[in-house]
């Protein structure tokens, strides 16, 4: 069986000067605990903040700057890591022993109106793009803002996702708005996924799909990546995280370290955010199964697969602090009586499936 995570943020934390040979204090990825973990690969995101959504060219320079990180990455460490742009590339680099970096693109910003932008992140590697994230931006709208500027993809945003399809690029409709969500199958003529979210049904929160939704994503051949934000995953941990006074405060270290993570007084202030947001009462790694339950009894066990978002969340479920725990929700699942051929879906045969189509 070969484990795939299909959205990681360790780009950013590799710009934090997160060294991944090490097991790091306070990490969620790293070498070591993807080995531990029995992760065979996973798709770092390239995430690029919405600040920079009207900005094109500084939102392509901050990308390259994490590509380039992920590459150094690599390069220093060819005993334990390789690029993957395929399901083939994985399945050779698992047999080799190594880990495979997939990339991924999160936030379209940078691709600014350029399609020859989009071919060089191909070109690099990429293999997907989430088109917005915190904002509406000039590819969509995302759920996340109020006011919707398109109501669904913008006239570029539909001739972005033909070109994706016929590049061979897989369009993430993770962050985006409901409207877009079906405004990207309405013109996409491939399969299409969602690379880290849950289902509204269990959690009420705009950044979950709804049962419609993922009929809709399933019905193209599509698949939902379940992510294991608590906030995404239980509607009870709304009130927990607002109660707890932490997010503006957290915000304000988090960026304080962002700006100097060499200054060890900032990385230990957000170490310390880091500890106080895990000691809150959070729902258990259980949760996550909870959601891949309810996607089966939906549309069946072909159409998810698991999207952490790790080092992309503060904070954690309880028993699933990081990747190294990846083995507790596979035996979560087996005691709730799925096969192992079933097991081998959800941990990659779904997405490789739609990554190949």
């Amino acid at each position: 069986m070969f484990i795939l995570d299909s959205h990681c943020d360790t780009p950013s934390q590799i710009l934090r000067l997160r060294d991944m040979s090490l097991d790091n204090d306070h990490a969620h990825v790293d070498f070591p605990k993807l080995k531990k973990g029995k992760v065979d690969g996973a798709f770092f995101a390239l995430y690029v903040p919405s600040s920079l959504d009207d900005r094109h060219d500084e939102a392509l320079e901050y990308a390259s700057l994490l590509l380039n990180g992920v590459n150094g990455v690599v390069n220093a460490n060819p005993d334990a890591a390789a690029f993957a742009m395929s399901s083939s590339d994985a399945l050779s680099n698992k047999d080799k022993g190594l880990f495979s970096v997939f990339l991924g693109l999160e936030n379209g910003s940078p691709i600014g109106y350029s399609m020859d932008n989009l071919k060089w992140f191909y070109d690099r590697g990429v293999r997907y793009v989430t088109l917005c994230h915190s904002l509406n931006n000039h590819i969509c709208d995302s759920c996340a803002s109020d006011m919707k500027r398109w109501g669904g993809l913008s006239p570029f945003g539909k001739e972005l996702v033909a070109q994706m399809n016929k590049m061979g690029m897989l369009v993430d409709i993770s962050h985006a708005s409901d409207d877009t969500f079906y405004d990207v199958l309405e013109h996409s003529s491939k399969p299409v996924v969602a690379t880290h979210s849950c289902c509204r049904a269990l959690a009420g929160h705009p950044r979950n799909m709804s049962d419609d939704m993922i009929r809709a994503l399933a019905g193209g051949g599509g698949v939902i990546q379940i992510n294991f934000y608590p906030l995404f995953l239980d509607s009870g941990f709304t009130d927990i995280l607002s109660s707890s006074g932490l997010i503006d405060m957290g915000e304000v270290v988090e960026n304080e370290f962002i700006e100097d993570p060499s200054d060890d007084v900032r990385r230990a202030a957000w170490h310390e955010v880091l500890d106080r947001l895990a000691s809150l009462q959070r729902p258990s790694f259980r949760r996550i199964a909870d959601h891949i339950d309810h996607v089966v009894e939906l549309v069946g066990v072909d159409h998810v697969g698991l999207g952490s978002d790790f080092d992309g969340i503060a904070v954690t479920p309880a028993g699933m602090e990081d990747v190294s725990m990846m083995p507790f929700l596979f035996d979560e699942l087996r005691l709730r009586g799925y096969s192992e051929y079933d097991l081998s879906k959800i941990a990659s045969s779904n997405f490789f499936r739609v990554l190949e189509s």
